[in-house]
């Protein structure tokens, strides 16, 4: 299994990290606001600088404004290991196994630097 670690923006429903872990709880899922996570409240520049610093790629949905602050980020000379775009027509259970998916077979340098929008295989 790849060392992809997931944290889980708080705007995505946190019963997705429920619904990885009943098949796959080997895998790492932090939520924003969990000990040693960004608060709840944190900027999204931040949390960027979070991930970068901790090696958790960022799983969310925001759609409009994390485009332009990864290209801000990258912008700084600055590196994500990647971020994850939920997408709303893919079901809970469709998207743990994407994540699935994602974490067992990925080379981890594929999705550094990217804006990846779910489902990606």
């Amino acid at each position: 299994m790849s060392e992809i670690k997931y944290l889980l923006d708080e705007n995505v429903d946190p019963s997705l990290r429920v619904a990885i872990h009943q098949q796959w709880p080997e895998i790492v899922i932090w939520i924003i606001g969990d000990p040693g996570a960004p608060q709840r409240g944190t900027l999204d520049p931040d949390i960027l600088q979070w991930c970068e610093a901790h090696n958790f790629s960022l799983v969310t949905n925001n759609r409009t404004s994390m485009p332009i602050h990864l290209r801000d980020y990258l912008s700084a000379g600055r590196q994500v290991p990647g971020i994850f775009i939920v997408n709303p027509d893919m079901t809970m259970g469709e998207t743990a196994e994407e994540l699935a998916l994602i974490c067992q077979a990925a080379i981890t340098e594929e999705y550094v630097n990217r804006l990846n929008y779910l489902p990606v295989s």
